[in-house]
């Protein structure tokens, strides 16, 4: 397989396995540049990318950014929060007077899930999701396998739970979606008020014991609460979600194997993960933050090669 299947990268389950494979060995070769003394190339000089951001976000952009920059794309940033958006103008308007000024290619976050997709079938550009509500976060599970990849050899046949708030979060479901895609067991671990009623239609394995879940995995994905996407109490305290779904240092030594810990960021230290959780040899954060960038130059770059046909 020389190119992708899909024109946009709008979620994992629009990919095929062989999209994956692609992105794995393109983002090899991105990961060998970004590490070189000059870690850019040319590849994308004639194309120009905007990042259009409706929801804040820190991590995602400035990977995104990056990437974009190492191939030596045009970029422009865009922020909701001081634009036109706030004086009544429509998604398609907003997107469509961007374009105009001549944009190949846009990276979108916005709260809505289907954002992206609506978008797709109204502008004529290349669409990457960079996280649409709760639904879908596709770089965000690529560097998520991705980084499993590296440090296990391989996504097919491992175990992986994903711990934590799965009701709000659009990186559990694009992980299901990738690992099950690589033939990964998966099961999703928290509390009752925090699973979907929709699991069970993913073929997941559901686990409300963190232990039995943690005794079962070869890796553990932990998940932030996302309180700002809460609008009623789905746990007592803070305190009592800590004590039966946060991971420290002695439940995991105290597990009959190690595993791998893993965090989309940004972590609540003290609360999903201790701080000697997140900063062990068992841990491979800072390795998915590296990986982000190599892997999202490489679906961009895929994609812009499409462009250029």
């Amino acid at each position: 397989m020389s190119e992708l299947s899909v024109n946009h990268l709008l979620g994992i389950k629009y990919l095929k396995e062989e999209d994956i494979q692609l992105i794995f060995e393109t983002a090899d070769h991105f990961k060998e540049v970004i590490n070189r003394p000059i870690k850019k190339v040319p590849s994308l000089r004639d194309i120009t990318i905007a990042n259009l951001f409706f929801e804040n976000s820190t991590r995602t952009k400035l990977s995104f950014e990056l990437a974009e920059k190492r191939l030596s794309a045009d970029v422009i940033n865009f922020s909701s929060g001081q634009s036109s958006v706030k004086k009544g103008e429509t998604l398609i308007d907003t997107v469509n007077n961007i374009l105009s000024m001549k944009v190949d290619m846009v990276v979108m976050r916005h709260p809505n899930p289907g954002a992206g997709v609506f978008l797709s079938k109204h502008i004529n550009a290349s669409i990457i999701n960079a996280g649409d509500g709760a639904h879908e976060h596709p770089t965000q599970a690529l560097l998520d396998s991705y980084s499993i990849r590296e440090k296990l050899g391989d996504v097919n046949g491992k175990k992986v739970v994903i711990v934590g708030d799965i009701l709000h979060s659009r990186v559990a479901l694009s992980n299901i979606f990738a690992l099950q895609l690589q033939g990964a067991q998966v099961m999703v671990c928290g509390p009752k008020t925090l699973l979907p009623k929709y699991i069970d239609k993913l073929e997941v394995k559901v686990e409300t014991n963190l232990r039995k879940a943690l005794n079962w995995c070869d890796v553990a994905n932990m998940l932030r609460v996302q309180n700002e996407r809460m609008d009623i109490s789905y746990f007592p305290s803070t305190r009592e979600y800590t004590q039966q779904f946060g991971v420290n240092k002695e439940l995991l030594d105290s597990l009959d194997k190690e595993i791998t810990i893993m965090h989309p960021g940004p972590i609540n230290r003290g609360v999903e993960i201790t701080s000697d959780v997140a900063d062990s040899k068992q841990s491979i954060i800072l390795d998915q933050v590296q990986n982000g960038v190599a892997i999202r130059m490489a679906a961009i770059y895929l994609l812009a090669s499409k462009i250029k046909q």
